[in-house]
């Protein structure tokens, strides 16, 4: 895609106020639809598991279900993915995000968050297989949640969060990694299960 081109397309993202990054949003960028034909499919097919981390000496269940799908591995919080086979929607679905965002992506990380009560914590995606400023296109199907992110370093500056709905699509680029955090906090509303896809490209 020419640089034109993508810059023409990211015009009709709105880019989040974030000094030290780069970061835009589309809440509709699969119609009501797509979106749920996508989220009936993904809860069908993937292979989702339950994962467990090491925290303070302890082996505890993550607080999601989490799949991993591409060409590479990948190691995060301790863990290592080995890469299952690109199944026809993930493949479908990257296709759609690599036109948007005018990247390449080898690699998928799913989450399924059935309850208010999964989460994730503060973290960035910021690690030496990624490469110096990694494009992460992040895909939200189903109930909706907030979606925060911290600066590192600047106390002047509040945490900030929006509303990730069903069917948008999120594109945390360049420095963003580098100086911000993200999370999505519990909630004790009642909210219906979300699956969120993070496209990323595993350079080594």
């Amino acid at each position: 895609m020419k640089y034109s081109d993508r810059v023409n397309m990211l015009k009709n993202f709105e880019r989040l106020p974030l000094p030290d990054a780069e970061v835009y949003y589309c809440p509709r960028f699969f119609s009501l639809e797509e979106s749920n034909r996508y989220l009936q499919e993904l809860l069908q097919t993937i292979n989702w598991k339950q994962e467990s981390i090491k925290l303070f000496g302890k082996e505890q269940p993550m607080p999601r279900l989490t799949a991993w799908y591409g060409e590479k591995g990948y190691t995060y919080s301790g863990l290592h993915n080995a890469p299952q086979p690109w199944l026809p929607v993930l493949q479908e679905l990257k296709e759609r995000v690599e036109e948007a965002s005018g990247q390449t992506y080898n690699s998928v990380l799913l989450n399924l968050y059935r309850t208010g009560q999964d989460s994730m914590g503060w973290h960035s995606d910021d690690e030496v297989s990624l490469g110096q400023e990694p494009d992460i296109v992040s895909l939200s199907f189903g109930g909706e949640r907030r979606f925060s992110f911290k600066h590192r370093t600047r106390k002047d500056l509040k945490p900030q969060s929006i509303t990730l709905v069903h069917g948008s699509l999120l594109l945390m680029k360049g420095p963003t990694q580098h100086h911000w955090l993200h999370s999505l906090p519990k909630t004790s509303k009642p909210v219906a299960q979300r699956i969120n896809l993070t496209f990323r490209t595993i350079k080594s």
